[in-house]
């Protein structure tokens, strides 16, 4: 029996887990991270278009704050994101885009003078100020009413993720690469780490903490097609959901990319669109000012999903033997802009499309790129029902995109979340509460139990191919469970994937019995978790009879407030049950700084809520009271919302910005 103790165990070696590593190094506590493959390897890499921080340093950022970012967050999440958490992530974004900077992420930076950029599919001068000179500049990115989002032309996650992984090696932070987690250690309702397996030897190790943090990512890899890595398939999801006392919140809340390249599914970032690229159709017509007239190709992603999936089933779609697609025109940036600042998307179109975007059309349509949902958690990352194991990043659900993120804000929140948890997490670890009572005995069963399940998929035999069901269920999810949702679909996806799920209780391992470095084993034992997720997600859209976000009932088109404003909440108490069990989280109106309203685009559906109106007319008794005392934003906010109290005392401090004083 191998064991490895560690004050805090941390499994996924993407931004959001280094960041929480080096943040527990910085208070004094051991951490360990498992990664399954090199952390500069980690999917957070694949982030193009920047991060979300209110800095206001570009011209076309004048006037944008906490209060904006917060604003266009909410109205992005369709009011389903827990306000607190919203603005306590607005707040501390510019601390950690700051931080990073000293930490060597190279973001673009403003350049006083004039500049060209295409505004509305016509050439501008943007004229930037002398003192904004140096300072970090930011894009347009959907569903935002100001350039917030700052990047490294479009390879913002990978200089992100590059700096964040030496810091973590400055720090010390050990990293044991190509290692699994494949089971939680639990006992008397406490997470004490995680039984991992080493994919190349096939050894199990377990790893025992006083704290556990998920930071695995998302869950885009049941799908079908998807700008997920191919690592992304919902295990830490899953881990969680088996333990049989964590819970998963919003698991239904799928976004799908308006832009993903045709067939492989490869993102171009949303800067594409930011900078000023175009849609057209396949009569090169520029179709979305057609459906939003306001925000056109700059509406929040699920709103331009929506819309191009309509326009290609009006029979506007671009024919090809993958399917229907659209265009997606930047030619209009010219050739000096796409190999500045968008050179990754023109080598992925070279290299997987054999074009160049300086010339050529791009063809797109929408595919599965973000989970909003994952493990359900405190705001300070702690799971709300198991003591001990915390999560943040995509992994989580703490829950600030609601049913719909905004671009820009992902890579943010894993270096937010990460910093705040990492505080959260050392806090515990510095008190009683964080005392071991586990035996080592625990221990050993916990060990022999993943053991025996690894040798039962090898020694069955005339059983079930994982591949197959497998990929059955990545049919399932994008035919059924994809942009527009349905009974009838999302009926049949629910009864079919339970089937594949009974199925999956009978895997053989085919190909390769090694115990070792084996893929068909390791396909084996996760397809079973995977089915566990995409249940979760099936069944939790068949349930959730509205639209909200991302989340498009073609049945119930409107957003629902007086019966669906709430969180879905979904378990798995019972390993021997072949569907998860359901509950909802009420968001509670009476606490809202911004009560829920119209988000602005195509026709207004929503069946408000009685307590809203009540609510709206308190916070503006409130703002219209303190502005005539004349107090500040700080202050009318902390009025409707207190919520520093919530923030650890490092980050509490206020922002500092051109032109505004504090």
């Amino acid at each position: 029996m191998k064991i490895i103790y560690t004050d805090v165990l941390i499994i996924g070696g993407g931004l959001a887990g280094l960041r929480v590593a080096t943040g527990i190094k910085e208070r004094g506590h051991d951490a360990v991270v498992l990664s399954l493959v090199p952390p500069k390897r980690s999917h957070s890499a694949a982030a193009q278009g920047g991060m979300q921080a209110s800095l206001a340093n570009s011209v076309m950022g004048e006037g944008d704050n906490e209060d904006v970012h917060f604003s266009d967050t909410i109205k992005g999440s369709d009011w389903g994101a827990d306000q607190e958490v919203a603005r306590m992530f607005v707040h501390c974004a510019p601390k950690a885009i700051r931080e990073l900077a000293h930490w060597g992420v190279p973001w673009s930076r403003v350049k006083r003078g004039g500049r060209e950029a295409i505004i509305n599919a016509k050439k501008v001068t943007i004229t930037e100020k002398d003192e904004a000179h140096g300072l970090i500049t930011a894009r347009d990115f959907g569903g935002t009413k100001k350039w917030r989002t700052c990047y490294t032309s479009d390879g913002t996650g990978h200089s992100m993720l590059f700096a964040m992984d030496n810091k973590a090696k400055q720090d010390g932070v050990e990293v044991h690469e190509r290692m699994e987690a494949i089971s939680l250690i639990t006992h008397e309702g406490r997470c004490y780490g995680a039984v991992a397996r080493n994919l190349m030897t096939g050894d199990l190790v377990a790893y025992v903490s006083k704290a556990t943090t998920m930071a695995t990512g998302g869950y885009g890899r049941i799908y079908s097609v998807s700008t997920n890595a191919i690592i992304c398939q919902g295990i830490g999801q899953a881990l969680a959901l088996e333990t049989g006392i964590a819970t998963l919140g919003n698991m239904e809340a799928i976004q799908f990319h308006p832009t993903a390249i045709v067939p492989v599914g490869i993102l171009t970032t949303e800067g594409c669109r930011g900078d000023g690229g175009l849609l057209l159709d396949k009569d090169g017509y520029r179709f979305m000012p057609d459906y939003e007239p306001d925000k056109k190709e700059l509406a929040s992603r699920d709103v331009v999903s929506r819309r191009m999936t309509e326009h290609m089933r009006k029979g506007k779609g671009v024919k090809s033997r993958y399917g229907d697609h659209l265009w997606l025109d930047i030619t209009i940036l010219g050739r000096e802009h796409i190999e500045k600042n968008l050179r990754e998307v023109k080598e992925i179109c070279e290299n997987f499309l054999g074009i160049d975007p300086a010339v050529d059309w791009i063809p797109v349509r929408p595919t599965q790129h973000y989970s909003m949902g994952g493990i359900r958690t405190k705001y300070t990352g702690e799971s709300q029902t198991l003591t001990g194991l915390y999560s943040c990043g995509e992994a989580a659900c703490w829950d600030l995109h609601g049913f719909n993120r905004l671009g820009g804000n992902s890579v943010s929140e894993t270096v937010v979340s990460g910093m705040m948890v990492a505080e959260y997490i050392a806090d515990f670890c510095d008190s009683f509460d964080s005392s071991m009572h586990i035996h080592s005995s625990q221990i050993q069963i916990a060990l022999e139990k993943e053991h025996e399940k690894l040798e039962a998929l090898l020694n069955n035999k005339d059983g079930e191919d994982a591949y197959v069901l497998r990929r059955r269920m990545e049919e399932i999810m994008m035919d059924k469970v994809g942009i527009f949702r349905n009974e009838t679909d999302l009926q049949e996806a629910v009864d079919e994937l339970e089937e594949l799920y009974k199925r999956s209780k009978n895997i053989e391992v085919f190909r390769c019995k090694s115990r070792a470095a084996n893929p068909a084993l390791v396909n084996a034992y996760r397809t079973q978790k995977m089915l566990k997720v995409a249940l979760t997600v099936a069944y939790g859209a068949l349930l959730r009879k509205e639209s909200r976000g991302a989340h498009s009932r073609e049945d119930y088109p409107a957003r629902d407030d007086e019966n669906w404003l709430n969180r879905t909440i979904t378990s798995w108490p019972d390993k021997n049950q072949t569907m998860p069990s359901v509950s909802y989280e009420d968001i509670n109106i009476d606490t809202m700084e911004l009560p829920p309203g119209w988000r602005g685009y195509g026709k207004d559906l929503t069946k408000h809520h009685p307590d809203t109106k009540v609510r709206q007319e308190t916070v503006d008794i409130v703002k219209e009271k303190l502005e005539a005392d004349g107090a500040s934003r700080f202050e009318i906010q902390n009025a409707l919302m207190p919520y520093l109290k919530n923030l650890p005392l490092k980050y509490q401090g206020t922002n500092e910005r051109l032109g505004e004083n504090v």
